[in-house]
């Protein structure tokens, strides 16, 4: 009788315990959900959604970007969406503002746009920067443009798989970007989400989601992050006007200004709006040729001034006194190359 009793309590003790056990459980699963909830809604406010060129041959018109001051700044990855003088940028609330392309790094393939605005909730680029493998994320962005006005942005949770060097490639290109990154296990290759921002758990921003890649090792589809500390420096950089894209003061253009033809250099033909200032050809025997820039290199900068179009390089010159030497930057293969050129290859 008294085994039988004893058999019964431990029975109702484990029945117990299981109960608490479970209970707990619960309890812990509902605390972690409503602390999620609370993450992704103070997160959402910092995302935007970006409209610009595109919606031909394949390319989206539309990519993600996130705040990174009050005044309006906003950190986006460099693609052929801001190829444009139009660029619309949609906040979380459903208001909409035309945006400045500030500036751009072309290494490490990021942009800065501006928006007439103050007061808005952003990301501190001074997050903590020495995250590892194994870091449970959150990924914000607007993939596949489900969002279009006041709709928040898709949010999927994953985990950093490695930490690693980008080797990676955009068609037959590589990337001009080639430093550390978070692989991640959720699915962020997708249209629309580059540009878009990565947390932690605590609604701390760990990097952004790059430019839709393959592996030059597997050739799959790569799902990536740039993170903050990689980050942090060039958006300051281009903050700051090192690499702006500013309107010239007329009051400085010289009565006869510097021509590309005194540097040899002969570019494509402009044809579009945004010829890129590709180089067709260079004379032999002039500064171009002695400085050893070469056919179909991509000229980028000019004395530290972005120029994204043949017309904007073009518009650069006008301002360079004929003696003066120029400081080009000029994407070849996948390598930036500086050189400096002098008109008569002084």
């Amino acid at each position: 009788m008294n085994l039988k009793l004893l058999h019964r309590t431990f029975c109702c003790s484990l029945f117990s315990l299981a109960s608490c056990l479970s209970l707990s459980t619960c309890q812990l699963n509902a605390g972690e959900s409503g602390s999620f909830a609370a993450i992704v809604k103070a997160v959402q406010p910092r995302i935007v959604k970006i409209y610009g060129a595109g919606g031909y041959a394949g390319l989206e018109a539309y990519q993600s970007g996130f705040l990174i001051s009050a005044d309006g700044a906003i950190l986006t990855v460099r693609s052929t969406v801001l190829d444009t003088d139009d660029i619309q940028v949609t906040l979380d609330d459903g208001r909409k503002f035309a945006a400045k392309l500030v500036g751009i790094d072309p290494q490490m393939e990021i942009a800065v746009l501006k928006i007439e605005a103050e007061g808005l909730p952003h990301f501190e680029l001074n997050a903590p920067q020495d995250r590892q493998a194994g870091l449970r994320v959150l990924a914000f962005s607007n993939l596949f443009r489900v969002a279009q006005g006041n709709e928040d942005a898709s949010v999927q949770h994953g985990v950093v798989s490695a930490v690693t060097l980008l080797n990676a490639r955009r068609g037959t290109f590589q990337s001009a970007y080639r430093g550390t990154v978070y692989v991640l296990d959720a699915i962020t290759n997708n249209p629309g989400a580059t540009g878009g921002a990565v947390t932690d758990r605590q609604g701390q921003l760990v990097g952004i989601i790059g430019k839709e890649l393959r592996s030059r090792l597997t050739n799959t589809w790569l799902n990536y992050a740039i993170p903050v500390g990689e980050l942090s420096g060039a958006a300051a950089d281009i903050l700051a006007g090192k690499t702006r894209v500013a309107a010239r003061d007329e009051r400085f253009r010289p009565e006869q200004p510097l021509v590309l033809e005194d540097l040899g250099l002969v570019l494509i033909p402009d044809v579009v709006e945004r010829t890129p200032p590709y180089v067709d050809r260079i004379r032999p025997g002039s500064a171009a040729d002695a400085a050893g820039v070469a056919a179909d290199d991509l000229i980028v900068f000019v004395d530290g001034q972005l120029v994204a179009s043949c017309q904007l390089l073009r518009e650069a010159f006008d301002f360079i006194e004929p003696d003066a030497t120029v400081q080009l930057t000029v994407l070849r293969g996948q390598e930036l190359i500086e050189v400096e050129l002098k008109a008569n290859g002084q």
